[in-house]
């Protein structure tokens, strides 16, 4: 590879980086707009979650578009168009979306607002899809891991930033007395910022000669596993059918909303259970490591969404601070803090160091992460004093990292638990200690992604992409849980509705030790396995 091309692959891989941000920024944001809307549109905890469910449900139907096109086509379609094209459609779609707000945004119709989401969203999938190879595929393959690791840091200051900026588009600074009500017409600007970014990117990989990454895998068929993936799109749809379902039968709206979460886990675990003939015909769900971990995934995806979705609510409670909405963005900053805190920590393994240095950084590296959240915050006038005794939880963090020594099994049985124990101590509390217990959820849900997905596809054999698509459609646990935590929050209040995560971090503890045991079963060393990457 000569120089140029070197040079060309590095402008290349900055480039696609950005798309990383994007995402990271997007999602993060949806905790400053979720209790913005809710104020606004006047709606109850459950129909303000529904963003969630739009956003995190366009990055499911956009994987499922892409997998029964491409079973019924008997070709891998996003591998036949290309990695760089799917970027670049990708990315015109979440313009369109980010485009279709403005109107949406002015016309005062909620619905319309979640159309534009669900649109944006469907564009992030394909990004996604396409986007992972590539980044492996600009450079050495030994140095691929490393790049995913960049990309993901970048991902979460996306994250970071995403309510800052939001809520300074929205609110003013918190130095700005006036900014307290606003126009939701203010959030055009930003939108249309990110269409012409988009826009921008887009039109940089049109232009731009860069390798043609394409897979020899041959596409697996498994039609046995579509009936259960059927099901699941059954239950998504049934929260979308909740209210005009309740008007037409007269039971309450609430059973279809915790129906879908049965419908979903129960096909789930349906195919873990049944006893399976013609196993070829499975595909990868043959494998019950793959089933409990699509499970797992669905969860964590749903624990991390749901704590910060419903934050915004559940600091507008008198007994925990009454904050207006234009407040809650140092938190709901530091909450996708945590997760870079966590990441970045995470990080550390994936390069050749010294047993020395590795230890240093793992105790160097999160508190610098925790510092740069800090400065974020106090750069747009935010006082922070009050956030520095979240301090012990980055500290019980870096001990968890050196009692899990990078095994993904112990680690997630680790920060599983940590989970349940900070969900416990926030919900038997109120103010600032049970808010900062929640938001710690933030730090033990960082290295789920990574460690699910090691235990979940390991022994796939040539089923290994087949399982890893089946994993990222799971992300649709962030379309179901929060909604389900929303109309629990409207039944029994928003404080014990936080009883959803930490049920979810309870099935995290069974799947390291059910995998665990599975894999042990089938001749697989479980403290082999190394956690790479991340989400």
């Amino acid at each position: 590879m000569d120089n140029k091309t070197q040079k060309n692959y590095g402008t290349a891989l900055y480039t696609i980086i950005t798309v990383f941000f994007f995402w990271g920024f997007v999602a993060a944001s949806n905790g400053i707009f979720i209790p913005f809307c809710k104020s606004h549109f006047h709606l109850t905890q459950f129909e303000s979650q529904l963003i969630d469910f739009t956003f995190y449900g366009g990055y499911f139907i956009g994987s499922l578009i892409l997998y029964f096109a491409s079973q019924a086509s008997k070709v891998d379609i996003l591998n036949k168009i290309g990695y760089k094209n799917g970027i670049i459609a990708g990315l015109a779609i979440s313009a369109c979306g980010a485009l279709l707000m403005v109107p949406a945004v002015h016309s005062g119709s909620f619905i319309f607002i979640l159309v534009s989401f669900f649109v944006i969203a469907i564009g992030f999938s394909l990004q996604q899809t396409a986007a992972q190879p590539f980044v492996v595929a600009l450079g050495a393959p030994e140095s691929g891991t490393h790049r995913l690791n960049l990309a993901g840091g970048v991902n979460n200051f996306g994250a970071l930033m995403g309510p800052v900026i939001v809520s300074i588009v929205l609110f003013g600074s918190a130095n700005d007395a006036v900014a307290k009500v606003v126009e939701i017409s203010s959030i055009t600007t930003l939108y249309y910022a990110l269409a012409g970014l988009f826009l921008l990117v887009a039109g940089f990989y049109a232009i731009s000669t860069l390798p043609k990454v394409t897979s020899d895998e041959q596409l697996e068929a498994s039609p046995k596993s579509n009936g259960p993936l059927v099901v699941v799109i059954l239950g998504f749809l049934m929260v979308l059918a909740a209210q005009p379902l309740s008007r037409l039968t007269g039971i309450a709206e609430a059973n279809f909303v915790y129906s879908s979460l049965v419908i979903i886990i129960g096909a789930l675990l349906f195919v873990y259970l049944k006893k399976k003939e013609n196993l070829n015909q499975w595909g990868a769900m043959q494998y019950p490591q793959l089933i409990l971990g699509m499970i797992a995934l669905f969860t964590y995806v749903g624990v991390e969404v749901t704590i910060q979705s419903n934050l915004g609510a559940l600091l507008n409670l008198k007994e925990f601070g009454g904050f207006h909405e234009s407040d809650i963005k140092p938190y709901i900053a530091l909450y996708w803090g945590s997760m870079m805190v966590g990441r970045w920590t995470g990080a550390v393994s994936a390069f050749s160091l010294t047993k020395t240095t590795k230890s240093v950084l793992t105790v160097v590296v999160p508190f610098i992460a925790f510092g740069i959240i800090l400065l974020v915050n106090q750069l747009t006038g935010t006082d922070v004093s009050n956030l520095y005794v979240y301090g012990i939880c980055v500290t019980v963090l870096v001990i968890g990292f050196f009692i899990g020594q990078e095994k993904p099994a112990k680690t997630m049985a680790i920060f599983s638990t940590l989970g349940v124990i900070a969900m416990i101590v926030g919900l038997l509390n109120t103010g600032e200690v049970a808010t900062l217990a929640f938001i710690s959820g933030g730090l033990c849900c960082s290295i789920m992604w990574p460690s699910i997905f090691a235990l979940s596809i390991t022994g796939l054999g040539k089923y290994t992409s087949q399982g890893s698509s089946f994993l990222i459609m799971m992300i649709l646990g962030g379309a179901i849980l929060p909604p389900v935590q929303g109309k629990l929050a409207d039944t029994q209040g928003i404080h014990h509705s936080y009883i959803i995560p930490a049920i979810g971090f309870c099935y995290l503890i069974f799947f390291a030790w059910k995998v665990s045991a599975v894999l042990k079963k089938q001749g697989i060393n479980v403290e082999n396995i190394a956690a790479e990457g991340g989400h």
